[in-house]
C-alpha cells in the first residue's frame, strides 16, 4: 500500500475496523446471511432483525422515526429518489436548488428539466453559502421542492438549512437537503430542523460504500414515488434485495460517528488548522470559503501561479484531490469555485485537503513539507 499521507477523506473514508467486524458476522454460512424479505424461516427473520436494528441506529442519529428511513445504494440514489420521486408524486412543479450542489443533485435536476419541469439554480455568495434570501426570492406559486445541501463537498462550507427550511415550511414547500458530507460531523435533528427529506450515506463516515438512506418525513406525510420497481421493498419506495451486511455496517458506522462526534471533530479541526498554518507559510495562498463556518476536516486551498493538475501529480507524498471525487478526473476548473466567483486561474490552482479519523499529527507535518517543497519547485520552474 502507498505510504502517501491520505488527506482525501471527503471523497471516501476507510471502513472502521469495528464496522468491518460487525459486517463480517452477516456474510458467511455461520452468519446472518439470509434475505431479510424471507419471512418463512428463522434465517430470514434474523436478517430482518439485523436490518431493522440498523434502521433504528440510523434513525437515532437523525432523531427520526425508523419508519422514515428508506435504504438506498448511496447518497446519489437518495438524491435522485428525493428529487424525481417528489416531482412525480406531485405531478410536476418548480424546483429550486443551488449551482454548487453535488452532481447527483445537479444532473437529476437537468433530467427533470428535460422532462419539462422548471428548475432555478441559485448562485452562492463569495463565501460559498446559499442565502435564505436568495431562496425566498426564487419561490414561485408552483414551487414544490427546494434542495440545498447541508455542507459542500468541495469547500466544506455549511449552509443555514434551519433558516432555509423554515422559509420553505412557511410557504408550504418541501425541503430536501443532501447531508452526505455533514452527517456524523454536525448535529442533525429532523425533529428540530424543518426538513422533509435528507440524503445520507455510509462511506463518508467510515462505513461501507454502496449503502445509504433517504429520510422521508411521515408527519406530515411526504409522498415519494418509487424510481426502482420490483418487489415493493421499503414500503414501496425502493425495491431490491437489501444487503444486510452493508446495512449493518452503516448502522454501526453511524453509532460510532455520533458517539465520538464532538471529541473527534475538535481533534480533526485542530489538525486541519495546523495543516493550514503550515501551508500559509507560502505566499499567494488562500482558503476558498474560508470566512464561512466549515466542516472540521475540510480545507480547500487556492495556490496562485500554480496549476492544480501539475500540483496533484507532483505531490506524490500526499493523496488529495482538486475537487469532488466524481469530477476530479476533469480538466475543467471546479464549477463550485467558479460559482463562488473564484477566477479560472485560481480555481485551476485549488486543492481540496480533507482530514479524518486516522490522520495523525505526523501525517500533517509530512503533508505540509511535501506541499511547500512542491509548490516552491513548480513556481521556480515557471
Amino acid at each position: 500500500m502507498s505510504q502517501a499521507v491520505y488527506l482525501d477523506y471527503a471523497a471516501t473514508t476507510p471502513v472502521d475496523p469495528a464496522v468491518v467486524e460487525a459486517m463480517v458476522r452477516h456474510l458467511g454460512p455461520e452468519g446472518t446471511f439470509a434475505n431479510p424479505a424471507s419471512r418463512s424461516h428463522l434465517y430470514g427473520w434474523l436478517a430482518e432483525e439485523a436490518v431493522e436494528n440498523a434502521r433504528r441506529q440510523v434513525a437515532d442519529v437523525l432523531n427520526a422515526d425508523p419508519r422514515e428511513i428508506v435504504w438506498t445504494s448511496g447518497a446519489t440514489e437518495a438524491n435522485n429518489l428525493a428529487l424525481k420521486g417528489v416531482l412525480e408524486a406531485r405531478g410536476g412543479g418548480h424546483v429550486i436548488t443551488s449551482a454548487i450542489e453535488h452532481k447527483a443533485v445537479l444532473d437529476a435536476c437537468k433530467w427533470l428539466e428535460q422532462q419539462g419541469h422548471a428548475v432555478t439554480y441559485l448562485m452562492p455568495a463569495e463565501d460559498g453559502r446559499i442565502s435564505p434570501e436568495s431562496v425566498k426570492g426564487a419561490l414561485r406559486e408552483d414551487t414544490v421542492l427546494v434542495s440545498v445541501m447541508h455542507a459542500n463537498n468541495e469547500t466544506g462550507v455549511i449552509n443555514d438549512i434551519e433558516a432555509i427550511g423554515a422559509l420553505c415550511r412557511d410557504n408550504g414547500v418541501l425541503f430536501h437537503t443532501d447531508a452526505a458530507q455533514s452527517v456524523g460531523k454536525l448535529a442533525l435533528d429532523v425533529q428540530a430542523m424543518p426538513v422533509d427529506l435528507v440524503s445520507v450515506c455510509a462511506h463518508k463516515v467510515y462505513g461501507p460504500k454502496g449503502i445509504g438512506a433517504l429520510y422521508v418525513r411521515r408527519a406530515p406525510d411526504v409522498k415519494v414515488a418509487s424510481q426502482i420497481h420490483g418487489g415493493g421493498h421499503e414500503r414501496g419506495m425502493r425495491s431490491g434485495t437489501l444487503p444486510t451486511h452493508q446495512i449493518v455496517g452503516m448502522g454501526e458506522a453511524f453509532v460510532l460517528a455520533t458517539a465520538n462526534r464532538d471529541d473527534e471533530g475538535a481533534r480533526i479541526a485542530a489538525l486541519r488548522d495546523r495543516l493550514w498554518q503550515g501551508i500559509s507559510q507560502l505566499e499567494g495562498v488562500s482558503i476558498n470559503g474560508g470566512e464561512s463556518p466549515r466542516l472540521p476536516g475540510h480545507l480547500n486551498v487556492a495556490f496562485a501561479d500554480v496549476d492544480g493538475e501539475m500540483l496533484l501529480t507532483a505531490m506524490n507524498q500526499v493523496a488529495v484531490s482538486s475537487g469532488s471525487a466524481c469530477t476530479s478526473a476533469s480538466l475543467e476548473p471546479s464549477y463550485v469555485l467558479k460559482a463562488m466567483g473564484v477566477t479560472d486561474a485560481l480555481a485551476h490552482g485549488s486543492i481540496r485537503f480533507s482530514v479524518g479519523r486516522f490522520t495523525s499529527a505526523d501525517d500533517i507535518e509530512r503533508a505540509v513539507q511535501n506541499v511547500i517543497d512542491v509548490v516552491n519547485r513548480l513556481r521556480k520552474a515557471n
